[in-house]
């Protein structure tokens, strides 16, 4: 099975396109699910047809989704969310702002992608689409189970023997009610369910994602920031999707003045993802929407290659054990904005006001982080003997 994950700026055309690659696929005899993570759906407006949170039948092989994220987070974490409210109603009581403090950023986002591994994990589709909200969001939901996993094993006692041994002193003492195994039963589902989504998304062969750009600066600048944090997450971006090119014919009279800003754009395009493959769209005649458009449009972007495949791969990290160095793919990165920062076996990395934790190689385990450098995209992190 294949999952290909759309992300790009808002209004970028991410749905039409992921639409468009469903369309492609179906139509090749795959069976195609295409779901929406976006919490504002157009899903249904793409294929003007009511959409809901079940899949829906659009043709014979091809099927879509619009995902509920309350109803995913009710069915995940019941027991586990009624803990955190015993602890936060102690002092201050029930009401309606403990509900609201019950919503951690981005959980529901991350229920979504549970989602996406129920429906993997069932084996009943080829190729699973999922059409992603814009670039920000995306990047919360794919950091999500990683963070997560962190807080949970740091925050709540997760051995069910200890807790039974002591848990009554601790209770006494503190003052603060012990989980009973109902919430242990809730984070032992949601750690094994989120070791399961990161494997499956960082497993190169299966997951795609493809980043959809236009060719206006500051559109191609947020698609290299983007690029540049799912390489920091180890993600494969296999492809780049220009939309909203203008073709010649369309830039004369009161366009004319656009002709040269798009030449400049494209340009930086090209030099800018000149290692992936970027596929070029026209502006359509035609609104972008009913399954016909969509079939048509499916078949201009993908006709020279199939979209089912992988389309690039390239190796973030790489450890030479002879130079005692770790080397990281950060492409766009710039110098300055970097910052590394070695914590007992961990190396945290920054990039910007993002930051990624790596657990210090095997081969370096017992050595001290000596410098780094940052050369042609790759920083190398260099280690003592």
């Amino acid at each position: 099975m294949r999952i290909i994950i759309y992300t790009g700026k808002g209004g970028v055309g991410k749905t039409s396109m992921a639409a468009a690659t469903a369309c492609k696929i179906a139509g090749s005899g795959k069976r195609v699910l295409i779901m929406s993570t976006d919490q504002a759906h157009s899903l249904g407006d793409s294929f003007d047809m009511k959409i809901g949170k079940e899949e829906t039948r659009v043709t014979e092989r091809l099927y879509a989704l619009e995902v509920d994220t309350v109803y995913e987070s009710e069915k995940s974490w019941g027991n586990l969310k009624d803990y955190f409210k015993q602890l936060l109603t102690l002092k201050g009581g029930d009401g309606i702002e403990v509900e609201e403090l019950l919503v951690f950023p981005g959980l529901e986002e991350l229920f979504s992608m549970f989602k996406i591994l129920d429906v993997y994990e069932s084996g009943a589709y080829d190729t699973i689409i999922v059409d992603c909200a814009p670039t920000g969001e995306t990047l919360s939901l794919l950091k999500y189970p990683e963070q997560l996993s962190g807080f949970i094993e740091k925050i709540l006692p997760i051995e069910k023997i200890g807790v039974k041994t002591i848990g009554k002193a601790v209770e006494s003492a503190m003052k603060l009610p012990m989980p009973k195994d109902s919430v242990f039963d809730d984070i032992e589902y949601l750690m094994d369910k989120m070791k399961r989504l990161q494997r499956l998304l960082l497993n190169r062969q299966i997951v795609s994602l493809r980043v959809v750009t236009t060719p206006e600066k500051i559109v191609i600048s947020e698609a290299k920031r983007n690029f540049t944090c799912l390489y920091l997450y180890h993600y494969n971006v296999d492809a780049v999707i220009v939309n909203h090119v203008y073709p010649a014919r369309a830039m004369e009279g009161y366009f004319n003045k656009w002709v040269q800003a798009q030449e400049e754009a494209l340009q930086e395009i090209a030099r800018s993802f000149s290692e992936v493959p970027c596929f070029y769209v026209e502006l359509q005649q035609s609104e972008i929407r009913t399954l016909d458009v969509l079939r048509r449009l499916g078949e201009q972007i993908f006709a020279q290659c199939d979209p089912d495949g992988v389309l690039f791969t390239e190796e973030i990290y790489e450890v030479n054990q002879e130079d005692r160095t770790l080397k990281i793919y950060l492409p766009f990165a710039d110098k300055e904005e970097l910052c590394l920062e070695q914590e007992q076996r961990e190396l945290v990395v920054g990039v910007r006001n993002e930051k990624r934790r790596f657990p210090v190689p095997p081969e370096f385990a017992d050595c001290e982080v000596e410098g780094a450098k940052f050369e042609d995209g790759y920083l190398y992190i260099m280690f003592s003997i």
